[in-house]
């Protein structure tokens, strides 16, 4: 299956056909169209390993579904959503009244930093609201919606093996939020499964735990679970996952939670309404009901990562044991400079984490896009 992306303008001038809403259904020569002409990188010439993304793209069926959908772009994604939440709620054994969907998960990242963190206040301890608790390094965006509430962030390193220190985060938890990203980005490892599931056993209640299963997929160590299970039983358990990874609709932006009934009351009264499109809401849907697309995109991220780690060690770098669509390479050299290089020769790399600022995050496409990366990084390194 080759990659599948939409120009912007291309998708404009596409809804701009049927804006009106036509009865007649686009042909679905449309989805094999823009399956067949997507193989080009998001610029001309560039390897574009930075972003986490599977350049594999949406299941077949969730071509399909968008193509279906333009026939219902002029309505409001009601009714679709909330067959998506059923089928969701089904998948994950909750009840539908414990999903909220976001535009991404990003969008439910953020609905959480609004309404569990603040300024350390009465008025805000009252609501529950307080200091933000992550590891460091782990995904930032949740961060950057912390400080602009004017939240506290309390940052702890990570253990030598690269897992949350949960002990320490707890000690640092109160009123707020902690975030543990499972498996987390940008390290690709993962924290045991007795370790998380304890801490959200022992977490006051007057904590809100965020577990962040965004790459739970592709991962397949035996010390590692979801913890979706624990929804019903703790309260103040979040648990966000989303279709940008594994299912390849980074572009769409659809991702959920899973919570109790009252906390998704509680995001949901922040969230702007309607704010996931018919497109990613027809293409996650779809996603669900194919039951190969998990398994193959497992397998070929699994094969493609072991090749380049072994190809990387035959130059005598090692890198951290990864359970995500990426790895974390360790440079033994500072990483801002080899970033640049590698980007003068039209392959991008993963960004500067200021707690490892000697290793470099790559994302794993595909195996001739690694092929391009090994290339350049040979000649970078020489």
């Amino acid at each position: 299956m080759k990659t599948n992306s939409i120009s912007r303008r291309h998708f404009a001038q596409l809804l701009g056909v049927g804006a009106a809403c036509a009865v007649a259904r686009p042909s679905l020569t449309l989805a094999k169209h823009v399956q067949q002409s997507a193989s080009h990188p998001v610029r001309e010439g560039v390897v574009r390993l930075s972003s986490n993304e599977n350049p594999f793209g949406p299941s077949p069926r969730a071509l399909k579904a968008m193509t279906e959908a333009f026939n219902l772009a002029c309505r409001y994604p009601d009714e679709h959503a909330d067959e998506l939440v059923s089928s969701l709620a089904k998948m994950n054994g909750v009840d539908s009244s414990q999903i909220l969907l976001g535009d991404g998960s990003g969008e439910i990242l953020k609905l959480c930093a609004d309404v569990f963190t603040g300024p350390l206040t009465n008025t805000n301890a009252a609501a529950g609201r307080g200091a933000l608790v992550v590891a460091d390094p782990t995904f930032e965006a949740i961060l950057v919606h912390a400080k602009n509430n004017d939240a506290e962030v309390v940052k702890v390193p990570l253990t030598e093996g690269y897992a949350h220190d949960l002990t320490k985060m707890m000690s640092s938890a109160n009123e707020g939020l902690v975030y543990i990203c499972n498996p987390n980005n940008p390290t690709a490892s993962i924290t045991p499964k007795d370790e998380v599931r304890s801490f959200i056993e022992k977490a006051p209640q007057k904590t809100m735990v965020l577990v962040d299963e965004a790459y739970y997929h592709f991962a397949d160590n035996t010390d590692y679970e979801s913890v979706i299970p624990l929804a019903k039983d703790h309260p103040n358990l979040i648990v966000a996952r989303t279709f940008s990874k594994i299912y390849g609709m980074a572009g769409l932006r659809c991702g959920y939670c899973v919570a109790s009934s009252m906390t998704i009351e509680r995001l949901r009264a922040r969230q702007a309404w309607d704010s996931i499109n018919i497109m990613a809401v027809a293409a996650a849907t779809a996603s669900l009901d194919d039951s190969d697309l998990v398994a193959k995109g497992r397998q070929l991220n699994a094969e493609t990562r072991a090749f380049t780690i072994k190809e990387l060690e035959k130059m005598g770098y090692n890198t951290i044991p990864s359970q995500a669509n990426f790895i974390m390479i360790d440079l033994k050299r500072p990483v801002v400079p080899i970033i640049a290089s590698l980007h003068s020769l039209k392959v991008d790399v993963g960004r500067l984490f200021r707690a490892m600022p000697n290793h470099l995050r790559l994302t794993i496409g595909r195996k001739t896009e690694m092929e391009s990366f090994l290339g350049a990084f040979r000649q970078v390194m020489a």
